[in-house]
């Protein structure tokens, strides 16, 4: 088990992306506003805003790796995820992503 962030997120963001490329059911959902969203994301993520979750058309059949920007709103989303029926892994916080952003 790795270390754990005060957010409840983990330093294995990066590994848990890797994973997530793998997994023909992924989704690397990224719950930030979208203006955080367009300034640098993860390749490939998609952007449902934590204040939107409760209205996004979801796909209970996809595995969900949340991320933000410290893992405070992606620990949010993931217990509002598990709670209604989705599987969701919290990547944590994109600040300590070493892979390329996407802009």
């Amino acid at each position: 088990m790795g270390f754990f962030n005060i957010f409840g997120g983990n330093n294995n963001f990066d590994l848990i992306i890797d994973e997530a490329r793998k997994d023909s059911s992924g989704v690397i959902l990224d719950v930030r506003t979208p203006e955080e969203f367009f300034d640098g994301r993860v390749p490939g993520a998609v952007n449902v805003p934590l204040d939107s979750l409760e209205n996004a058309s979801l796909d209970k059949s996809k595995k969900y790796y949340v991320y933000c920007h410290s893992g405070a709103r992606s620990t949010v989303a993931c217990g509002y995820l598990k709670k209604h029926g989705y599987d969701c892994i919290n990547a944590g916080g994109i600040m300590s992503y070493r892979g390329n952003i996407e802009r």
